[in-house]
């Protein structure tokens, strides 16, 4: 049972009172029954409303949730003296805020210790997550919620400035959603930093992928509603040092992600790697592979395809590959392998970095792994596609970051 069932009557009472224009609802962390006002602020907002934390800590014992479409909640900040959601002494396991209305602005105010995921939204469009602090204190733990930033089955998303810090699966998650940009935004001791899922058109640029297992990933999976991801562009972003050991349960997908991994891309296509830092990532700089699971989902499409990387620049790699056979790969290569691996699978896949790629020559999913043939590859002989045209989110949403 969620929070705000707790506060129906007073609910109850304070919508008689609501006024038709929109209204600044401010709530204080150190109020008499402060925890029961802020569910109830969300529960009576109408659109248009602001809710405004106060400066404080909540120390919250089940989840919040917002159903209200248009409305911002804004606090004062994300570090010591803003506004702060501490939900360590959470009783269930949902998310810290569940948002599942469109057009809202979650602005300035910070989320720790959720027993599952730190902010999700689901079916919102149009929304804006824009400087929100979401962390597990404790460092990169098993125990963890899985997902720090969480908007799915969105179209309009927009990520801008937010630090997430120690979640089991992904920092910043996009799944199932369309027209997506995260940017100067900072992810570290996640398994995953940023995740870009089964989606269409995104744009994931000046960002800070650092201390996760792996820094950037662009996945297609099966049996998901939403199928076919395309169109994705990862450019101008810091990715580096990405060493944090795979501390995700076990039977996750992400799981499987080596420790060393910069920017990895399966089962996607059209999807543009350029103009970013890479540097201390032990296993690989790029990796693009395809599905090599079991699955059931005939429309599914296990390849990467259209895979252009390009002007990037490449710090040192390659010499801690955390895949079965590294060690020996990057023995026989004289202690590291190339910056670029790819398993072999796939159609047009282009790299155009002066740097060495590595092909393990398995040529689709159904080979297995023990029959991979490592060795270099020349993948800038292909022409690559048209380059895909950045993305353009509505002005509404652009100005609220303003």
């Amino acid at each position: 049972m969620r929070f705000h069932y707790l506060a129906l009557p007073l609910v109850a009472a304070l919508m008689v009172a609501v006024p038709t224009q929109a209204r600044t609802i401010k709530i204080e962390a150190g109020a008499a029954d402060a925890n029961e006002k802020l569910q109830e602020a969300l529960i009576v907002a109408q659109p248009g409303d602001v809710v405004e934390l106060g400066a404080g800590t909540w120390h919250l014992t089940d989840g919040l949730s917002l159903d209200v479409a248009n409305v911002t909640i804004r606090g004062a900040g994300t570090g010591e003296g803003g506004s702060i959601l501490d939900f360590t002494g959470q009783q269930g396991a949902g998310e810290g805020l569940l948002v599942t209305s469109d057009d809202v602005f979650l602005t300035n105010f910070a989320v720790l210790n959720s027993k599952g995921d730190g902010i999700k939204s689901k079916g919102a469009d149009r929304i804006v997550y824009h400087k929100l602090r979401v962390e597990w204190t404790a460092g990169p733990k098993e125990t963890n919620g899985a997902y720090g930033i969480y908007p799915v089955e969105s179209s309009d998303v927009l990520i801008d400035s937010v630090y997430v810090r120690g979640a089991s699966d992904a920092g910043i998650y996009v799944g199932q959603s369309k027209n997506i940009v995260v940017r100067d935004s900072i992810a570290t001791e996640n398994v995953a930093g940023i995740e870009i899922e089964n989606s269409y058109d995104a744009d994931v640029h000046d960002n800070i992928a650092t201390k996760n297992t792996g820094g950037i990933l662009v996945f297609d999976l099966p049996s998901l509603p939403m199928q076919g991801g395309h169109n994705v562009r990862v450019f101008d972003n810091d990715v580096n040092d990405n060493s944090t050991p795979n501390f995700a349960p076990k039977g996750n997908i992400v799981a499987s992600v080596p420790t060393g991994t910069g920017v990895l891309i399966m089962a996607n296509r059209h999807v543009e790697i350029f103009d970013n830092d890479f540097d201390q990532n032990g296993t690989a700089n790029v990796m693009i592979v395809g599905y090599r699971y079991e699955h059931k989902d005939p429309k599914y499409q296990p390849l990467p395809r259209q895979i252009v990387v390009r002007d990037n620049v490449h710090g040192k790699a390659g010499y801690a590959p955390a895949f079965d056979g590294g060690t020996q790969i990057a023995a026989a290569f004289g202690g590291a392998i190339p910056p670029v691996l790819w398993d072999g699978a796939g159609e047009d896949v282009i790299v155009l970095d002066k740097v060495g790629v590595l092909s393990l020559n398995l040529p689709d999913v159904a080979t297995p792994r023990d029959q991979a043939k490592p060795a270099p590859a020349d993948l800038s002989k292909g022409t690559p596609p048209a380059a895909l045209p950045g993305i353009t989110l509505p002005e509404a949403m652009e100005a609220k970051v303003k």
